[in-house]
């Protein structure tokens, strides 16, 4: 009997606009062109009844305590978490844009105890690869559409920024730094590297969660 190879969790993380959604499809693509099962996800996931609650706060139309909504994105990936467990022990890579890291680092950045903002994402499971895209605010600005939805600010996004390198220095063991100003065909090749080698690492390793 064949045992089944889990797949890779991967994770992309950053401010806004830093090119997570380009180098998460770009590697989604190049998996599934290697015949590899992926699965491409992004939180918040606005398709939930959480996830819509979530999606009128973030384009402006709904208020709500920032406790409240930082509670709303982490309930919206543990609605989803059975989902993924299963999709990773059958086999499947999971390339996954914005995890509980930018649940932690936009609250965090609103002011909000980065430990209490922490604790409702224990147990979740744990990335066996985030992909911290990191530049430089001001540059950020000169990218498309900036501005439109309610985070997209640059001094907040610079406070955005120092809680990213904060975790980043907290979870060294399986975060990988990339300066994102760098032309995204050199991005994704080192990105690529990377994730080639951990797909093969992590097959037979058990799930770990988040703590």
């Amino acid at each position: 009997m064949s045992v089944v190879k889990r797949g890779a969790f991967i994770v992309f993380e950053g401010c806004d606009r830093s090119g997570k959604t380009t180098q998460s499809r770009l590697l989604a693509e190049l998996l599934k062109s290697k015949g590899i099962a992926t699965v491409s996800m992004n939180f918040p996931e606005r398709s939930s009844s959480i996830g819509q609650v979530i999606n009128s706060y973030l384009t402006n139309s709904k208020d709500l305590p920032d406790e409240v909504i930082h509670l709303m994105f982490s309930a919206n990936r543990w609605e989803h978490m059975n989902q993924i467990k299963q999709q990773l022990l059958k086999g499947t890579t999971l390339i996954v844009d914005r995890y509980s890291y930018s649940g932690v680092a936009y609250s965090a950045a609103k002011g909000l105890d980065f430990d209490w903002c922490y604790a409702p994402e224990k147990g979740l499971l744990k990335p066996d690869a985030v992909f911290y895209l990191k530049t430089s605010v001001d540059s950020l600005t000169n990218r498309g559409q900036y501005g439109e939805e309610r985070y997209e600010k640059v001094e907040f996004q610079s406070r955005v920024a120092q809680v990213f390198d904060r975790i980043c220095y907290r979870e060294a063991s399986y975060w990988h730094q990339f300066d994102a100003s760098q032309s995204a065909e050199d991005l994704h090749s080192r990105i690529t590297s990377i994730a080639e080698d951990l797909l093969q690492k992590v097959e037979a390793q058990p799930l770990d969660t988040l703590s």
